[in-house]
């Protein structure tokens, strides 16, 4: 029998934009493959009523982070555009928090986000303050990308005092150097993540 998820858990789900899928501007290898892997923890975590919430770049035109500016990757995410919805088969059971949308500024980190109303505004509420007024202590964290946005995401929970579980099956890297990935999950973990395969070892 699958155990139970923690009782006092939230699921992040980490940039599943198209832009990081295949056919996107700054696409994964396989980044498409999380998805259903990541609903069926988003069908898991409803079921128990637990938070889930969703991340996504939100970059103006023009952001630091792109070539064109001196950064390191081509112009992706931008802002209402099809590159930067969430990809069309990830189950939506959440809030969105959105990050990265000031020109100068980067935020690779899902704690850099802002929850989005209803109205599709930015708010001023941080995923860690939101996050605590739903007396979470525990996240579980999957999307994209591995050495990128889930390994600041997963640091930076742990600075948040959260304790933080990585699903492995649910992660792709860019790798722009090879091994990218297999070096931030070792990051990860050496920082006190825990690296999770399927719900049945939760």
């Amino acid at each position: 029998m699958t155990e139970s998820i923690k009782a006092d858990s939230a699921l992040l789900v980490v940039d599943v934009q198209n832009d990081f899928c295949p056919g996107g501007a700054l696409a994964v290898q396989g980044g498409d493959q999380v998805v259903p892997e990541l609903n069926r923890w988003i069908d898991r975590f409803a079921k128990e009523g637990r938070p889930i919430a969703y991340t996504r770049d939100w970059h103006p035109a023009g952001h630091c982070s792109f070539k064109e500016q001196g950064g390191p990757w081509p112009v992706h995410c931008v802002q209402r555009t099809r590159g930067a919805d969430l990809h069309p088969d990830l189950k939506i059971s959440g809030p969105i928090f959105d990050k990265a949308f000031t020109p100068g500024e980067e935020a690779y980190s899902g704690f850099g986000g802002f929850l989005v109303d209803g109205k599709g505004r930015i708010t001023g509420l941080r995923l860690a303050d939101w996050l605590r007024r739903q007396a979470v202590k525990h996240v579980y964290v999957g999307g994209l990308t591995t050495d990128y946005c889930v390994r600041t995401t997963t640091l930076d929970a742990l600075k948040e005092g959260f304790e933080v579980s990585v699903l492995g099956d649910a992660i792709r890297a860019v790798n722009v150097q090879p091994d990218d990935g297999r070096r931030a999950v070792e990051e990860m973990k050496r920082a006190g993540a825990d690296l999770v395969h399927g719900l049945s070892r939760v």
